[in-house]
């Protein structure tokens, strides 16, 4: 069955850097797009950002306006693993973030920005 796993959250201060993985299992991981959405505590799940599949590795990232220049979506389908390299987070970064294929999505990992 498709399983995602994210991994890689943890306290970091504000200014500080985190990167998540999210290995993927139990579909054709290099032919979907890969999504990252968080979910902050009362509030509802938001999308993060996107990376479409591509068979050259050509592929096109798009970000939500409050991470753009701070994030970044990458992917490894060798690995089957999807990244969210994060920096100059801020304390309204806190959230749970998961990873997403089509309508599938993992567990979620927990971020928290703090000082």
């Amino acid at each position: 069955q498709v399983q995602l796993v994210e991994s890689g959250g943890g306290l970091v201060q504000p200014g500080g850097s985190l990167k998540l993985s999210c290995v993927g299992s139990g579909f054709t991981f290099w032919t979907y797009t890969m999504k990252w959405y968080r979910q902050a505590p009362g509030k509802e799940r938001e999308w993060v950002g996107s990376i479409t599949a591509s068979i050259t590795g050509d592929y096109n990232a798009t970000y939500t306006d409050f991470v753009k220049g701070r994030f970044t979506i990458s992917r490894d389908d060798s690995k089957k693993t999807l990244y969210l390299q994060m920096n100059s987070l801020k304390p309204e970064d806190t959230a749970v973030y998961y990873c997403g294929a089509n309508i599938f999505s993992g567990q979620g990992t927990q971020v928290t920005v703090s000082s």
